[in-house]
């Protein structure tokens, strides 16, 4: 029986790059970390040791930085249909180019008298950005990753299924928290990325805090609705929201008379 090479693929992870432009009154900062893969014909590559097909990944990484030095990075979502049209160009062979980035957010503040602009950069949520790319078709998404939220009311849990290992009581004001991980799917010819996705994360955030919810799985089907009613160029989203579950500790093991509640936390996923 012929031995046959299968799907394939290769490329360069965790390129990052700091793109600061300085102003009279501020500092804009972008900080991306990159991954590019390139799928096609390399066959010749593997049975042959025929190098001529192959992009070095070293120069998928010089690519990243001569682009962002040349050009300014205006969204995450623009900096990867450049970097896929750049590789679609110099490749004759037909393949598919995956570029995907991560853009770390961050919170700008002011000190007086000691610098016009700093930046506080919030670890935990990112912005992203993944785009499959052909010659004849383009597939873009942007999301959004460690958003964290909580809410202390407007949050039930009942009338769930049980059985003989159920020991979860029925809540109906319960504290409702998560880390929100979404991606959505932009339709053909969509340009306005960087007000979509802030509008995305604020119609999420107010979808979560507005929901009269009875169920984690219930709020998070209202927060797509939400975004999808409101912004026609996206084709579906993906939500991923584990439930960060608080449980009230009644310290009976303390002789305490204290009037303050407080929660312990533990956690699953729900997507």
């Amino acid at each position: 029986m012929p031995i046959r090479l299968g799907e394939n693929s290769y490329g360069k992870q965790r390129v990052r790059i700091l793109q600061v432009a300085r102003h009279a009154d501020r500092h804009d900062i972008k900080e991306l970390t990159l991954g590019i893969r390139l799928e096609g014909d390399f066959q010749s590559a593997h049975s042959k040791g025929d190098n001529r097909k192959v992009l070095p990944t070293d120069t998928m990484k010089n690519t990243v930085y001569a682009l962002a030095k040349k050009h300014p990075i205006k969204s995450p979502e623009e900096f990867c249909l450049r970097l896929a049209d750049h590789f679609l160009g110099i490749i004759r062979k037909s393949l598919v180019c995956v570029s995907k980035q991560r853009k770390h957010s961050g919170a700008r503040f002011s000190r007086r008298k000691i610098a016009p602009a700093h930046l506080h950069r919030c670890e935990h949520e990112k912005r992203t950005a993944a785009l499959a790319a052909a010659r004849k078709e383009k597939t873009l998404r942007a999301g959004i990753d460690g958003l964290v939220v909580l809410k202390t009311t407007g949050s039930a849990f009942e009338n769930f299924l049980k059985d003989e290992y159920t020991t979860l009581k029925e809540d109906r004001n319960r504290i409702l928290a998560t880390s929100i991980r979404a991606n959505w799917l932009f339709r053909e010819n969509m340009s306005e990325f960087d007000s979509t996705w802030h509008g995305v994360r604020q119609a999420l955030l107010e979808a979560f805090a507005g929901h009269n919810s009875e169920s984690l799985q219930h709020t998070l089907y209202a927060m797509g609705e939400a975004v999808l009613k409101k912004y026609p160029g996206i084709r579906e989203i993906h939500l991923s929201l584990p439930n960060k579950h608080y449980n009230l500790s009644t310290c009976r093991f303390f002789t305490w008379t204290i009037p303050r509640r407080f929660f312990c936390l533990l956690m699953s996923r729900t997507a």
